[in-house]
């Protein structure tokens, strides 16, 4: 569709609103003082219903809040419990790793002295070597 069947379109669309607007009001089965009244009504029962509408969209939207604070207090908590777990179960890493360096350094140590003490006795040959 071009451009300018576009503009006649809708042309022809206002003024097929503005003749039905027209016939309406002359075959109207109401005065217009009747008509603007309950225009008027109208307008009152739809800002009240848009204001109740609002209310509840407002306390429903509080309720989802609350209930989403509870949830991420709740996530968090099991966050912080499942680190202390972690944590702890480090630290005991930790210590199991310090007594087994410990535990090898003692067995390394009484091997070099073994070993020193051996360098420095005098041999003593059970049989005399043959040159």
């Amino acid at each position: 569709m071009t451009e300018e069947n576009k503009i006649n379109g809708l042309a022809w669309f206002v003024a097929g609103l503005g003749v039905g607007a027209l016939v309406g009001i002359l075959y109207a089965p109401k005065s217009g003082r009747e008509t603007r009244e309950d225009l008027v009504n109208g307008a009152r029962e739809g800002t009240e219903y848009l204001r109740a509408r609002t209310r509840q969209a407002a306390e429903q939207m509080g309720d989802l809040v609350d209930k989403s604070k509870e949830q991420v207090s709740e996530y968090v908590e099991r966050g912080r419990e499942v680190v202390d777990r972690g944590r702890a179960q480090w630290e005991e890493f930790v210590e199991r790793g310090k007594s087994l360096v410990s535990e090898q350094t003692g067995r390394v140590t009484a091997a070099v002295d073994a070993g020193r003490q051996a360098y420095k006795a005098p041999v003593i040959p059970d049989e005399p070597t043959e040159l």
